[in-house]
């Protein structure tokens, strides 16, 4: 029975000493910088909101990606939690910019578009970029940030059953454990062969407000139901929190429409899609670059009207996915505090050394193998 425990107890220091040297590799390796302030809200587990960077580096033009940037910054700070905007700067992952590197990415000539498969190459050759859905989910994952708020995600590509161009976004949600907001799929892309992929992929797909239907970025309507519905940031919150209690490993998803007053007309957007698809492959354009190019020229077939919903869902989404963070750290506070026991019990773990390092287990957030860890 001895010899049992104390091979029980040598098993269990020796995968905490491996999740201390992850954390070490993470936030102290050549590759990864985590900005002071999400490192300290990490810490102290109070909410933090991860934000994509591709909206910045190759969304919109300098300087009115810059000006997005920093407000949709400020809306998350005044919801209650922290941002943390994910970007690569010469050949580093931040998580978390100052206003300084905001500028450098958006004034960028540049930067590279990073994805998953893009991490190897743009960090060994020192390069920058904006890190996509998929990329941003790898970051927060890793740095412990359960809320990532973007403005829509990837998708399967029209005519995608022959091209099998599908977004990494996807595939990313189907083994990622990150909650991703965001205004549904981009309405360039196939909406109801995307909803198929991530059923497949096991993700969790919820509608967030007053109705099931399933956004498509710049409409409020695809024609399409989602699979489960979130009334307000508190269900979304126990969504979440059941999701990443049960570690599957999986993602999810909460689709929240653009506001009504500033959504795009369903028949207009699909018309100047058309066209802007045709467009496309006149040029010859495909894979990562077709993207960029369909919203830019739906801006200038829409007199500017799929900028301004973009700028709406965006600076909504921002707001309900800052409020969904709050509404999940709290329920996650509430039942940490009824779970330890008091300081007075007997049953209270004990301080566990390593190493000499007096290791206090303050943060956990959704990844059971990453720590955040003070000596």
């Amino acid at each position: 029975m001895m010899i049992r425990k104390a091979t029980s107890s040598l098993a269990r220091h020796l995968s905490m000493a491996h999740g201390i040297n992850q954390v070490r590799r993470f936030l102290h390796g050549g590759y990864v910088r985590i900005h002071p302030s999400v490192q300290e809200a990490l810490v102290e587990g109070r909410p933090v909101v991860a934000l994509e960077s591709t909206i910045i580096t190759h969304g919109m033009a300098y300087p009115l990606n810059l000006s997005v940037a920093r407000e949709v910054e400020g809306i998350v700070r005044t919801n209650g939690a922290v941002p943390a905007t994910v970007g690569i700067l010469r050949g580093q992952i931040h998580v978390g910019l100052t206003d300084e590197e905001l500028e450098f990415l958006a004034s960028s000539k540049n930067a590279v578009k990073v994805s998953r498969r893009d991490f190897p190459f743009v960090l060994s050759q020192g390069l920058s970029g904006g890190t996509t859905v998929s990329g941003t989910m790898i970051a927060a994952h890793k740095a412990g940030i359960p809320v990532f708020v973007s403005g829509g995600i990837g998708g399967v590509h029209r005519d995608g059953e022959n091209t099998l161009d599908v977004s990494a976004d996807l595939t990313e949600l189907g083994r990622t454990p990150v909650a991703v907001v965001a205004a549904g799929a981009k309405s360039i892309l196939d909406i109801g062969r995307t909803l198929e992929y991530l059923e497949t992929q096991g993700v969790c797909v919820a509608a967030f407000g007053e109705s099931r239907e399933f956004p498509a970025f710049f409409s409020r309507q695809s024609g399409f139901q989602a699979p489960y519905h979130v009334r307000d940031e508190e269900e979304a919150a126990k969504l979440i929190d059941s999701a990443l209690g049960l570690g599957l490993s999986t993602g999810v998803l909460i689709a929240v429409p653009c506001p009504q007053e500033r959504a795009a007309e369903g028949q207009a957007i699909e018309e100047a899609i058309q066209q802007a698809l045709s467009q496309a492959r006149s040029k010859g354009i495909t894979g990562k670059e077709v993207t960029p190019f369909l919203l830019q020229k739906l801006i200038e077939l829409t007199d500017g009207k799929s900028l301004d919903s973009n700028l709406a869902l965006i600076q909504n989404n921002a707001r309900v996915g800052s409020c969904i963070a709050v509404a999940l750290s709290k329920l996650q506070k509430a039942r940490r505090k009824r779970n330890l026991p008091g300081p007075g019990d007997k049953r209270a773990p004990q301080p566990v050394v390593i190493g000499g390092i007096n290791v206090d287990f303050i943060a956990k957030a959704q990844n059971p193998d990453i720590l955040v860890l003070y000596p």
